[in-house]
């Protein structure tokens, strides 16, 4: 199954954040332009035409996180908007972010 096609499952803590290999075997899942500086949060940027446009998106992934209950860190300028995942109860990556990221980039 396609991580998209996936549900976040809610995660309250108590189990390990996902180990470099496995970051790196996930990001290779997703849609090129997502990074990891630490294997403990995901980011991208998504770039458009004008602030209308990134606001839009903004607002679509807004509706996603809430459906998922989880919810990415965005920043919106005038022409993009930038993501940043990660499962806070961890303190690093779980397979909650990398389905959250599959979704975006779905509507993108």
């Amino acid at each position: 199954m396609e991580l998209k096609e996936k549900s976040c499952i809610p995660c309250e803590g108590g189990v390990d954040p996902l180990t470099k290999a496995e970051v790196s075997d996930y990001l290779g899942k997703l849609k090129v332009g997502w990074k990891t500086a630490d294997f403990k949060k995901i980011h991208k940027n998504y770039p458009f035409k004008d602030f209308k446009q990134a606001m839009d998106f903004a607002n679509k992934v807004a509706n996603i996180a809430e459906s998922e209950n989880h919810h990415p860190d965005m920043c919106v300028h005038y022409g993009s908007v930038d993501m940043e995942i990660s499962t806070h109860a961890i303190g690093g990556l779980s397979e909650n972010d990398f389905i959250l990221a599959a979704k975006i980039d779905d509507i993108s």
